[in-house]
């Protein structure tokens, strides 16, 4: 049980969390900040804050939990905002889908006190954001990557993996790196290309007509192409190396299956396309080893 949650950023994310917490009776009062005062005012509204704060420091006054909400980009700023109230004992998270920003931001910032700071990514999300769209029930059944520092507090990422689990959340360790090279394969890559796709088939001189004959398939591949276009700017360039590595692997393999169409190789072909048909249809969610996870 949590005194009182400190949450900077009251959006989907940190919305859906404080829900979470408060559903399953894990905190007393949830003190919230935005910079929208607007945001908080609705957050209250909507029972998901029972408090709204004036800044993020005085949102993590009093807590001895905290978690930041806030887009990858403004971490930092918002570490610098806080630090003087970053004391041992209290657990403090983010929920940032890049990681080895986010940590050297903390090591910048925090220094001494990074061992309060448990960095997270909860592989859960929505194609709506907002407040409004807050669910206490987001992070059951899903994954929650933690990827604690060498100084982090033993004891806080026990508490962190407690307080996901409580949640319903299923709780993983891994490194820094290796969180940032599997994600730029499996989420941030996948992005990239489906905002390249759709942008180059809208953009063609009968792109529109095309569109009015897609069908589902169409509409599952370019799904997450509706992403935010602020949060992914952040996660690309906060993640551009490893992204940049998967693009190349992408690129090679785009390179094989032009190749044989060129050659109106169906042999070849239909070669190239038994490996991934067979691979994606045993693939089962969590089925495979994650990098550096310890677990599958």
């Amino acid at each position: 049980m949590f005194n009182q949650l400190g949450l900077i950023g009251c959006g989907l994310m940190g919305g859906s969390f404080a829900l979470a917490l408060k559903r399953a009776g894990l905190v007393k009062r949830v003190v919230g900040y935005s910079k929208s005062p607007s945001t908080t005012d609705l957050a209250k509204k909507l029972g998901v804050i029972d408090v709204a704060a004036e800044s993020a420091l005085l949102a993590v006054a009093g807590a001895d939990i905290v978690l930041i909400a806030v887009p990858v980009a403004a971490t930092e700023t918002t570490f610098k905002a806080i630090r003087h109230l970053v004391e041992p004992g209290v657990l403090f998270m983010d929920v940032g889908s890049t990681k080895r920003d986010v940590v050297d931001a903390a090591r910048r910032v925090l220094r001494e006190r990074v061992a309060s700071f448990v960095p997270a990514h909860p592989i859960a999300g929505k194609e709506v954001s907002g407040i409004q769209n807050a669910d206490a029930g987001l992070f059951s059944g899903r994954q929650v990557i933690l990827t604690p520092l060498a100084q982090t507090a033993p004891a806080l990422v026990q508490k962190a993996t407690d307080a996901w689990s409580a949640i319903g959340a299923q709780v993983l360790k891994m490194t820094p790196e290796n969180h940032d090279a599997a994600f730029a394969a499996v989420s941030h890559l996948p992005h990239l290309l489906a905002f390249a796709y759709f942008s180059a088939v809208v953009n063609q001189p009968a792109g529109k007509d095309f569109l009015s004959l897609a069908g589902p398939g169409f509409r599952d591949f370019t799904r997450i192409a509706a992403s935010s276009p602020e949060t992914w700017r952040d996660i690309l360039v906060a993640n551009r190396e490893e992204v940049l590595k998967q693009s190349q692997r992408f690129r090679h393999a785009l390179d094989a299956f032009e190749h044989a169409l060129r050659e109106a190789n169906g042999a070849a072909l239909e070669d190239l396309i038994r490996g991934p048909a067979a691979g994606r249809a045993s693939w089962q969610m969590g089925a495979l080893r994650i990098p550096g996870s310890g677990k599958p």
